[in-house]
This record gives C-alpha cells, structure tokens and sequence, in this order.
C-alpha cells in the first residue's frame, strides 16, 4: 500500500458530555476526559512513524491534535477547512433529545435516509448536510493522495467527517452514513494502493480500547442484536503464505496464543450463543474464548466454511503462478471474476456466507431480550460478510482487511429488517497493537 492514513475523531468535548449538536458551531471545547484520552491516542500512536498530521480548524479537534503533536513534535501539523465537521446550522447547540421532538419529521430522515435529508435556509435554499459533507470528504482525500504518495498521514477530526471520509474513500453511498460509528478519541486505519479511485483497504474502524473501551458500545443501548465477528488464529500455512482454503488446517501454538488473547479481551463481555465454522482452525479458536462463558453453547455452520480453493491449496504463490499463469494477478485484481481451478468462485462463498449470517440474524433477533453472539470463521468469509454489512459488492473483497484472532462488531439496534451498525472492524489491540501486525498468508 502506498499510503496509510490513520483518522481519529476528536476528544469528548463539552456539548458531547451535554448530548448537544455542535456541527460547524467552535464554542465547545474538550473536557478534562477529552484530554486524557487524547494523551492516550498520542502513546498509543508514538511508535508508528507519520509524516503529517491535518486536523480540522475546529477547536475541539485542534486541541485533540496539538495533545497527540507533544507525542510527535518533529511531525508538520496543518489545519485544513475540508475537514471541517458536518454543516447543521439549524440544529447546532440544541439537545438531541429537543431535535428529535421539535424536528420529529426531519430527524427521521436523517436517522434512515441520510442522503435525503435537507435544511431550508433562511434565503429559502435547500442545504443537503450529508451530501455536502461526502463532497467536502472527497475533494480532501484528492489533495491528500496528490501530496502523499508512500507515507503516512494521520487526520484529526470529527464524527461526521471522518464518517464520510471511510465512505468515500471505500466507495459506500451516503445512505450507509449511520451504518459506521466513530467513538471519540477513536482510532481508524486505511490503506490507499495509489491515488483518488485506486483500491482502499479498511485495515480498521473505531478501535477504542486505547481508551479503556474495550468494544464500542451499543448506540442506542438497548440493540436487538450484537454479533463478534473473529477470524481464527494463525495456522503454519497461514505462517508460509500457503493456501489453505478447504484444507482442515490446525492452529499452530501461536494460532492458539492468539485465540486465548481474544479469549481474555472477551472475557467480561457477556455471551449468550456462539457459532464457527466447522473447520478445525475457527472451531478451536471459538472453543478457547468461550472457556471463560462455561454456559455458552457452540454450533458449527457448514455455510462458513473456508472458499475452496481447489488446485490451488497447499500451494505457495509462486507455484500457483507456475501452474496458473496470470490467475493469481487476476484474483488480486478482480477476485469476482475468477474461478478457482476445481474450486468455488467468489459469488458461490458470498452467497452461503451471507445466506448463514442472515439466518443467524433472523432467528437470534426473534429472542425476548437482546442476544449477543460470537461467530468464529475465515479471511474469505468474514471479508465477504463485512462487504455485504457495508453495502459494497464482490468486487470490494480487498478492501477489507481481517487478522488472525482480530475482532469486528455488528449491531442490529432496528433488529433483522433495519440496516447493521458497523461499530468496529479487525481490532487488534489485544494482540499487541493498534496496527494489524498479524501473518499475512494466503487464505
């Protein structure tokens, strides 16, 4: 990848502690809290080398920025107006609560069709917030990829834009603006191939627990339905970059050390089932975490079992390339389009992974109380659910990112009908850091 950006959204600020909209409104600052948690994100981010930080002009962000800068001081810092929170000029300074009662009509659009939702102004235009703020995004990230081929680059902003930025940069429409959280003090990290247009991966979203905030919590409390999404832990082929595919595969000692740092950052969080794969590698690493919820039953999909990768498995990329000449390339490329050599194509393991999860999201949000479940699967298979919970297609397989015993959370607060709340993807900060430093074998 030739540029990572990582994005982190302000500290609590003083109207956030007050549950007031600040949109472009500069009169809140950051709270005793704000400012701590700021000092984390500076710690937690001193190890990883930047060449520059942007930040929005806005108060609360800036004084998030200048905090992290004492971890970094030799890095340049800049504002930038197009990083500029979400433009709400009626609303700003009001209580959520008193929007959702005065404006009953408009703030239920902007809860379920953000892209539709407009303000009249008072020399009688209409001011699209949402559609606004996903132009400002993309005219950002334009200037950004120009300047800053092959570095790092972090940005210090706000819920709303940092929203619009992860969606713009994965190409998600603004419908799905409500359908990823940004917790403040949040760490997100993206991996852009080239420039504005290239591939973008989501190496991950809202990691929190930097904070002492383990999993983002559920918005708003009481959700249907929350799904812990983790990949298995890391096997030997996984380790030698060998395919693996179909093949039952164990973990190795280290696969097992991963599934017991999952298993401890899991620990206090509450479970009432589990699912894996029936394959030897996710089912031992849901056996491990679920040692510390002794009531917690296990049951295995077929559905979730690993893509088949056919001739290719038990084979080294440059052996598949022997054999295949030009395939592989293509599967890097355009991973829909190719057929594995007496094995599956993409369509055929999104269709059974999606048709598994949305069974298990049917039955588990008929239960009389909210449920919380764990699924346990594979690279291939959870880079194709979280696709589909993103509302991107085949075609966006790379843009995400999964690491051997990483965890990814999904609310369902409108219960099966309604859209999923992305609340985290790949956290990796039990494993030892913030960045995914896990194997980066072959499926």
């Amino acid at each position: 990848m030739t540029t990572r950006v990582i994005i982190v959204r302000h500290g609590q600020s003083t109207y956030n502690a007050q549950s007031l909209i600040q949109g472009r409104c500069d009169e809140s600052v950051l709270t005793e809290k704000g400012r701590q948690d700021a000092q984390t994100v500076g710690a937690t981010l001193a190890a990883v080398p930047v060449d520059m930080i942007y930040h929005s002009p806005l108060q609360r962000a800036t004084q998030t920025a200048a905090i992290i800068h004492e971890h970094c001081a030799d890095v340049p810092m800049q504002a930038s107006d197009r990083l500029m929170e979400i433009d709400l000029p009626l609303w700003e300074k009001l209580h959520k609560k008193a929007v959702a009662e005065e404006f009953a009509e408009d703030y239920r659009c902007w809860k379920t069709r953000p892209h539709e939702f407009y303000m009249t102004l008072a020399d009688g235009r209409k001011h699209y917030p949402v559609l606004s703020l996903y132009e400002q995004a993309q005219a950002f990230w334009q200037e950004l990829l120009a300047r800053h081929s092959d570095q790092t680059v972090m940005i210090v902003a706000h819920n709303g834009i940092n929203r619009c930025l992860i969606l713009s940069a994965v190409g998600m429409s603004c419908d799905r603006y409500h359908t990823i959280q940004q917790s403040n003090c949040c760490i997100n990290i993206l991996n852009f191939s080239g420039g504005w247009g290239d591939a973008v991966q989501i190496e991950s979203l809202n990691q929190t627990a930097h904070t002492g905030v383990k999993l983002p919590p559920p918005r708003p409390p009481q959700t249907q339905l929350r799904l812990l999404l983790v990949r298995h832990g890391e096997t030997d082929w996984n380790r030698e970059s060998r395919f693996q595919g179909s093949r039952d595969i164990p973990l190795n000692d280290n696969g097992r050390k991963q599934a017991q740092k999952a298993a401890d950052f899991l620990a206090d969080v509450h479970l009432d089932f589990a699912v894996s794969s029936p394959m030897l590698r996710p089912k031992e690493t849901a056996e491990i975490i679920i040692q510390s919820h002794a009531d917690v039953p296990l049951s295995v999909e077929p559905q979730l079992a690993e893509i088949g990768h056919g001739l290719w498995e038990g084979k080294l990329e440059q052996e598949i390339e022997a054999a295949f000449p030009g395939l592989l390339a293509q599967w890097k490329a355009q991973p829909e389009t190719v057929q594995m050599p007496e094995g599956e194509n993409l369509q055929q393991v999104w269709d059974r992974a999606i048709a598994a999860w949305d069974a298990l999201v049917a039955q588990a949000t008929t239960s009389a109380t909210p449920q919380v479940g764990l699924v346990v699967a594979h690279d291939a298979i959870n880079k194709a659910l979280l696709c589909y919970l993103l509302g991107l297609q085949p075609e966006n397989f790379w843009n995400i990112k999964q690491g051997n015993g990483a965890v990814s959370v999904i609310d369902y607060p409108q219960g099966a009908d309604g859209y999923p709340v992305l609340q985290a993807i790949n956290i990796t900060s039990h494993l030892g850091s913030i960045l995914d430093r896990t194997a980066a074998g072959a499926l």
